[in-house]
C-alpha cells in the first residue's frame, strides 16, 4: 500500500523513466515524420497546450500584493537569468578541458538559461512556510521574462541550430508560447469561480503533455546512430548538478541573511528556492524549439532532465533544516521585543 502511494505521488519521475525507456525500445513512432507526426504534434499542439494550461491556473491576482517588494524580485530575477547562466559559464571553459561529453556540458549551460519553475519553488516555500506570495510573483514573472530572456541567453551562449533562423525561433515562440499564455489568461477571466470550484488537475496536464515532448526528443536519439552517450559522463554531470544546487542554494542564503539585506527569514526562504531552480515545463519545449532540427538535441535536453528531479529531492530533504531555521530566526525579534517590553 506505501509502495503505490509513493508511485502516485513519484508518477512524473516513474513517467520519465518509461518514455526514455519506450523510445530506445521503438524510436521510429517518435521520430520526425513517424505515426505520432511530432514536427506538427509536439513543436505545435503540446508545447501551446502546455503555455495555455499555465495561464489557465495562473491566479493573477495573487500576484500583486507581491509586487511592492521590488529588492526582493530583483534579487531573485537577476541571480536566476544573469548570474546563474554566466557563472555557468565560467565554470564550463574549466569542464572543457575534461573528458565530459561536449553536448552534455552545452546541455548544462541550458539549464542555467533557464527561467524559475511555476510549480515545485512556490511547493517548497509554501512546505517550508516562507514568503509564499514572493515565491507565486517571481515565479510566474520569471516565467513571463524567459519566454523573451531565455532564448536570447540560448542564442548568446550556444547559438541556434544553423537550420532554424533567428525570426522563425521567434515568430514560433511566439505564436506557442505568448498567444496560448494570454489565451489561458482571458479564458480564465470567464471560467475563474468554476476553476476555483473544480481545481482541474493543471500540473498533472502539463506533466502528462510534457512526457510527450520528452518521449518524441528521445526517439529522435535513438533513432540516430552516430550518438552515443558514455556512463562516465553521465556521472560526473550528475554529481555536477548536485554541486551547483547546493552550492547555488548557500550561496542565496549567504546573501540574503546579510545584516543589511533588508530581508526577512521568510524572505529568504523564497529567494533560496526561487534563484536556483529551473523550470522543465518551460525549458524542453524551449530546447525543442531553438534546438529544432538538431541531432544532440535529447543529449543538450538530459542536464535539465536530472535536474529538475534533483532540485525537488534536495528541497524536500531540506525542507526541515531550513523550516527549523527560520521559526528559530523568527523568535528573536520576538524575545528581543519581550525583553525590552519588560525593561520598560
Amino acid at each position: 500500500m506505501r509502495l503505490l502511494e509513493r508511485m502516485r505521488k513519484e508518477w512524473f519521475m516513474i513517467g520519465i523513466v518509461l518514455a526514455i525507456a519506450g523510445a530506445k525500445l521503438e524510436p521510429s513512432i517518435g521520430v520526425n515524420g513517424g505515426p505520432l507526426k511530432p514536427e506538427i504534434t509536439v513543436s505545435y499542439i503540446a508545447v501551446a497546450t502546455i503555455f495555455f494550461n499555465s495561464g489557465l491556473s495562473l491566479k493573477t491576482e495573487e500576484l500583486t500584493s507581491a509586487l511592492v517588494h521590488i529588492k526582493l524580485h530583483l534579487f531573485i530575477q537577476i541571480f536566476t537569468l544573469a548570474f546563474f547562466p554566466a557563472t555557468i559559464w565560467l565554470f564550463l571553459q574549466l569542464l572543457s578541458i575534461t573528458p565530459i561529453n561536449e553536448w552534455l556540458l552545452k546541455g548544462l549551460q541550458t539549464v542555467g538559461c533557464m527561467p524559475p519553475p511555476v510549480s515545485s519553488a512556490v511547493i517548497l516555500t509554501k512546505a517550508v512556510g516562507g514568503n509564499e506570495a514572493a515565491a507565486i510573483f517571481n515565479s510566474a514573472f520569471g516565467s513571463f521574462l524567459g519566454i523573451v530572456i531565455t532564448p536570447l541567453l540560448l542564442l548568446l551562449f550556444l547559438g541556434s541550430s544553423s537550420s532554424v533562423p533567428f525570426t522563425s525561433i521567434f515568430s514560433q515562440l511566439f505564436m506557442t508560447v505568448v498567444v496560448p499564455l494570454i489565451i489561458g489568461q482571458i479564458v480564465r477571466r470567464y471560467i475563474k469561480d468554476w476553476l476555483e470550484r473544480k481545481k482541474p488537475p493543471f500540473g498533472a496536464i502539463s506533466s502528462s503533455v510534457l512526457l510527450m515532448i520528452i518521449y518524441t526528443t528521445f526517439c529522435d536519439t535513438f533513432s540516430n546512430p552516430n550518438i552515443d552517450l558514455d556512463k562516465f559522463s553521465l556521472i560526473l554531470i550528475l554529481f555536477i548538478i548536485f554541486s551547483i544546487q547546493l552550492s547555488f542554494m548557500l550561496l542565496t542564503f549567504l546573501f540574503s541573511t546579510r545584516n543589511n539585506s533588508g530581508f526577512t527569514p521568510a524572505d529568504t526562504v523564497a529567494i533560496i528556492f526561487c534563484s536556483t531552480h529551473k523550470s522543465l515545463t518551460l525549458g524542453i519545449p524551449m530546447l525543442k524549439i531553438v534546438f529544432a532540427g538538431h541531432e544532440h538535441l535529447s543529449l543538450i535536453s538530459v542536464p535539465l532532465l536530472i535536474y529538475h528531479p534533483v532540485q525537488i529531492l534536495l528541497g524536500s530533504v531540506l525542507v526541515p533544516t531550513i523550516k527549523s531555521w527560520m521559526v528559530s530566526r523568527q523568535k528573536k525579534p520576538l524575545q528581543t521585543r519581550e525583553v525590552l517590553a519588560t525593561l520598560e
